[in-house]
């Protein structure tokens, strides 16, 4: 790690002060990675409750149902769309993360109403099935086929026909950059841009940031380790660019619609996208890459006390403006 990011990866004073208040409200909790499914996911979403007060208020927030995709093998999917106040045609279809095993739109609905009026569109999140009672490509072929609904019925989601702008954080940002590249594969509509924070994009534990934080504060490298193996088992899974997006061909990666890339200063998950980022440099693609200094991996969960997080929202909604300006 360089001397500048070292020095990002200081954490700040109101990461420091969120972390120990989360600490002293929940008292010793099992790891929920280390708990049988069921429970770990339901200890999650108990955790994320605090993040998801004074909720800002929408147009209309509802969910919409739609039928599994027999060609894909999808699920039938519940869709939480959430419509800011004079929305704009077209819709951020935002898939959440939880390490591919936890979470839920309701886990990440404060986030998705702040995105939504950061960008002045409809954020659309879809329900997909989860590991390990759903391994890969289940929730890849969930996203997909609810992508392509989107794409070709708007209207049923409330949305007026426009560019659409894919997005995800965490195993959500896999996810997402997933359904990019498997959509190309076979020739489908190109979308206008995608908003990946702090993804995991492969399954490789022996970078610098896993190094470094390995331990955490909050995700760790252990975290991860069975986060992947609920989500792929023992498949090796390493050059398969749709559950590791690092492993697309250079053909496929400069064909990927403008990307804005964010990640966290500390978190294992940082040399991911700074990886991925390289690659695309290396191709002649014009992305930056943010770090957001002095904060953990899931900070953008935490918009009503951390500015980092209104903030990263913020800057996140004026790319996905230019991203749309001239679809």
């Amino acid at each position: 790690m360089s001397a500048a990011l070292a020095d990002m990866g200081v954490l700040s004073p109101e990461m420091t002060a969120l972390l120990a208040r989360v600490a002293a409200e929940d008292g010793p909790l099992h790891d929920p990675t280390t708990l049988p499914p069921a429970e770990g996911r339901a200890q999650s979403e108990r955790a994320n409750r605090r993040w998801n007060l004074d909720l800002p208020a929408m147009q209309s927030a509802h969910d919409i149902w739609i039928e599994p995709d027999a060609t894909l093998g999808s699920a039938r999917l519940r869709i939480r769309v959430f419509i800011p106040h004079a929305a704009k045609p077209g819709a951020v279809f935002f898939v959440h993360g939880g390490g591919f095993a936890f979470c839920s739109p309701e886990s990440h609905e404060r986030c998705a109403r702040v995105l939504a009026i950061e960008t002045d569109m409809a954020v659309l999140v879809p329900d997909y099935r989860l590991a390990p009672e759903h391994p890969y490509p289940a929730a890849l072929t969930d996203v997909v086929a609810s992508l392509r609904q989107l794409q070709s019925s708007p209207t049923i989601f409330g949305v007026g026909a426009g560019p659409i702008v894919i997005g995800g954080d965490s195993a959500g940002a896999n996810l997402a950059l997933a359904a990019i590249l498997h959509e190309h594969k076979v020739a489908r509509p190109a979308l206008a841009g995608a908003l990946l924070f702090y993804g995991t994009f492969a399954r490789d534990f022996t970078t610098a940031s896993y190094r470094d934080f390995a331990d955490g504060p909050g995700l760790t490298r252990d975290k991860m380790q069975r986060y992947w193996q609920w989500y792929v088992g023992d498949r090796d899974v390493g050059l398969d660019p749709l559950a590791c997006p690092l492993a697309a061909s250079d053909q496929a990666l400069a064909a990927l619609p403008p990307l804005h890339l964010m990640a966290a200063a500390v978190d294992p998950l940082l040399s991911d996208t700074l990886i991925l980022h390289q690659r695309l440099q290396s191709l002649g693609r014009r992305e930056t890459v943010t770090v957001v200094p002095g904060v953990t991996h899931g900070f953008l969960q935490n918009t009503i006390d951390l500015a980092a997080a209104r903030e990263a929202l913020s800057a996140a909604g004026q790319k996905a403006k230019e991203m749309t300006a001239h679809v």
